[in-house]
């Protein structure tokens, strides 16, 4: 039998907190069409790998607490069904910037949680899914 009141509310840490960051794979010597994907068109940042990891090649972006790292696969493969997900702040304003970067963007007229959202592909042709915020 338990020693602890009834009334006190249980309190239970989450064992997982948020996602740290998002892997996606890239084919070697790629990092420029990387940047061309994400930095120029997609609007995020990119930031300077540690430089034990910089060795391996690859690209590490950032836009908020949204982290995203290609990584070079040499059996390179696009994900075509798998994709990150990410919220936007300014939805309509972003599939601007994505047309006139030329990126082909794939409406799903089907409401995500009430929200409007598409899907695109990265330079590599992996999905990314944009959600209006």
């Amino acid at each position: 039998m338990s020693s602890r009141p009834s009334s006190s509310p249980v309190v239970i840490q989450p064992m997982v907190s948020r996602i740290d960051h998002v892997q996606l794979a890239m084919p070697a010597g790629g990092e420029d069409r990387a940047r061309a994907f994400y930095v120029d068109a997609l609007g995020l940042d990119e930031i300077a790998k540690p430089p034990e990891l910089a060795k391996r090649g690859g690209a590490w972006f950032r836009s908020g607490d949204v982290c995203v790292h290609l990584g070079v696969d040499s059996d390179f493969k696009p994900a075509k069904k798998a994709h990150p997900a990410f919220r936007c702040a300014n939805y309509v304003g972003l599939l601007e910037r994505l047309r006139k970067h030329g990126v082909e963007i794939i409406p799903d007229e089907n409401l995500f949680e009430g929200k409007r959202h598409c899907y695109v592909s990265d330079s590599f042709g992996n999905r990314i899914e944009l959600i209006a915020d």
